[in-house]
């Protein structure tokens, strides 16, 4: 917010200078810009191409010995004569038999055909044969030197959570996972998990006879994973689908478990993905921004080097433009800026016959127009307000004094020299406090006591028959207000409201919000539903009675039109009488009033 304020104080010829600078420097920026874009992407063009050209060398190097691991895996799901002896059940001779002519040597010969280090595990349905297996205390198998290959029975098997997880249906010769289970994560192996089924019948589904688990060193499968195959300061990494880093080559993952750059290039480094078939795995390749773009800072470096020399020259320019149109609109500014401040005697001149001199013959020739028009129509203005106020309030007084007049002959007439004198004394009061020196404006204590001395009086006539109660806020005395603006409202009460033989008045007086509230509420007979209505949904007056009207019109030439009177009114319940006008307090009021003397 302060830089839009400060940018709209500037002057006018820096504003020009900015302008003119922005609107020449915006195509070199944008060709510049989009010359050193194209650069680099031509650059990140041909380095994607060579690096997934390595990926894929990769890739086919780590699908070789996957294939080569799953040949091993095959030696053993195809064999007729391995198959034949698991579906045979008997103990004693014949199980031992089997075991040293067969199954041993089929295992052996498995794990000794691999082209690296392996460690088979094989379960094994039929519990005729024995258990074979090392022991490794908390040992890497493939850290043995020895060729490894372990046989178990079935219920070491049934109930660990990998092989629960293990596809149920067996596809011929195609059902295989390789995962991480167990320590694997631990040793930095990864296992081929595969059934041994009974293929002689060849008929869907076929019986699991057995249970096979081939390990591998997670080094020897993905050895051809390294980062100076790309370049010195690229990364390159194997991740699992959460993301978690198998392995790495490069220094940026050196110390890191969790991939980095999941959602395709968080920065500007260059990413390069490309899936494992059979793994579930992705083989990523970072390539650093520095390394990508070296070669695009001599083109930003020369573009930096002409925009800023657009700079300086434009702004050579600019300075020189500004600074002659700038003079000339600080004069004109500065003429307005009196014009404002009420002083319309300066002038401004300027040579030749451009628009600049035209403005200032306009200018010179208006200020002399606007000072003497503004002056005739201060005056006038202030004299038809001051006429205005003087004429409503000259109405009031008649109208209310025809009225007590009338009431005190009455009252002479038929000898009650008490009431007579009492009225009397109230009606004195009441001029006195009206008359106020010759002021319209009073205090809210003198308009209450004004109230206060007219109901008095109208009591003597009414005696019993009017009752009044009074709702005021003690802090009302500290405010000001227009004077006469409760008492024609009782008057209308008392001349209009009658249903019967009584009535009852209240008076409201508080502070609300930022106004002043009186209300004056009766239960008469209100105003007819036609004229209630326009009165209240319109706030129209122009059908309200006269002293209505009169108070309105005293409040909005005083105060402005959003204060003012409001009706409400049913027929037959009664009618309220809303007045608003705003908080004056009267410290303010005698400050303005000791001015004026």
């Amino acid at each position: 917010m302060r830089n839009k304020i400060k940018l709209k104080q500037l002057p006018f010829g820096y504003k020009l200078m900015l302008s003119y600078c922005v609107f020449i420097m915006i195509p070199v920026l944008l060709v510049g810009n989009v010359a050193n874009r194209i650069y680099v992407e031509s650059i990140r063009e041909q380095t994607r191409s060579i690096i997934q050209g390595t990926l894929h060398q990769m890739k086919n190097n780590i699908a070789f010995k996957l294939e080569d691991t799953k040949r091993i895996s095959d030696m053993l799901y195809f064999d007729d004569m391995l198959a034949r002896k698991l579906r045979h059940y008997e103990e004693g001779w014949a199980s031992y038999d089997a075991t040293k002519n067969v199954l041993i040597p089929k295992f052996q010969t498995a794990v000794e055909t691999a082209n690296r280090r392996m460690w088979l595990s094989v379960y094994l349905k039929n519990d005729t044969f024995r258990e074979t297996y090392n022991v490794y205390e908390n040992m890497d198998p493939l850290d043995i030197k020895a060729r490894l290959y372990d046989i178990y029975q079935y219920h070491r098997l049934e109930n660990k959570e990998w092989y629960l997880g293990f596809p149920t249906q067996e596809v011929y010769g195609t059902t295989m996972q390789w995962l991480q289970i167990e320590d694997d994560a631990k040793y930095g192996r990864i296992s081929l998990l595969r059934r041994l089924v009974d293929i002689s019948g060849r008929q869907q589904p076929y019986d699991e006879i057995g249970f096979m688990r081939i390990s591998v060193s997670l080094a020897d499968l993905f050895d051809s994973v390294d980062f100076q195959k790309i370049g010195e300061g690229t990364t390159i990494y194997i991740s699992d689908p959460k993301s978690n880093v198998i392995i790495s080559s490069g220094p940026e993952l050196a110390s890191q478990r969790t991939a980095p750059h999941q959602s395709g290039g968080s920065n500007d480094d260059l990413v390069i993905r490309d899936m494992l078939p059979g793994l579930n795995m992705e083989l990523v390749a970072v390539v650093p921004e520095n390394i990508v773009e070296k070669d695009s800072v001599k083109v930003r470096n020369l573009t930096l080097l002409i925009g800023l020399g657009c700079i300086v020259l434009f702004s050579i320019v600019s300075v020189i433009v500004s600074r002659y149109f700038g003079r000339r609109v600080y004069k004109i500014v500065k003429v307005v800026d009196s014009f404002q401040e009420g002083e319309f005697h300066k002038r401004i001149h300027f040579k030749g016959n451009d628009e600049f001199s035209k403005i200032a013959s306009a200018l010179n020739e208006m200020g002399s127009n606007i000072g003497r028009l503004i002056q005739e129509v201060y005056l006038a203005d202030l004299q038809k307000k001051q006429a205005e106020l003087e004429s409503l309030h000259a109405q009031i007084n008649p109208h209310f004094l025809y009225n007590t007049l009338s009431s005190i002959s009455r009252l002479a007439r038929f000898g009650e020299l008490d009431k007579l004198q009492r009225m009397v004394m109230d009606l004195a009061k009441f001029y006195r406090l009206s008359l106020n020196d010759g002021r319209n404006i009073i205090p809210v204590k003198n308009e209450l006591e004004q109230a206060q001395a007219y109901i008095d009086i109208q009591k003597i006539k009414y005696q019993n028959r009017m009752q009044v109660e009074y709702d005021i806020a003690p802090e009302l005395v500290r405010y000001e207000t227009v004077k006469l603006i409760l008492q024609p409202f009782i008057e209308n009460v008392l001349e209009h409201a009658w249903t019967g033989d009584r009535i009852h008045i209240r008076i409201c007086g508080a502070v609300t919000g930022e106004a002043l509230e009186f209300k004056i509420i009766d239960d008469g007979v209100g105003f007819p539903p036609g004229t209630a209505r326009e009165m209240t949904n319109a706030k129209d007056l122009r059908n309200a009675g006269y002293g209505i009207r009169n108070v309105d019109q005293r409040i909005k030439l005083h105060y402005g039109p959003e204060y003012g009177v409001t009706l409400f009114s049913r027929p037959g319940m009664g009618t309220t009488v809303k007045i608003i006008i705003p908080l004056v307090k009267r410290m303010a009021a005698e400050g303005r009033n000791k001015m004026a003397i």
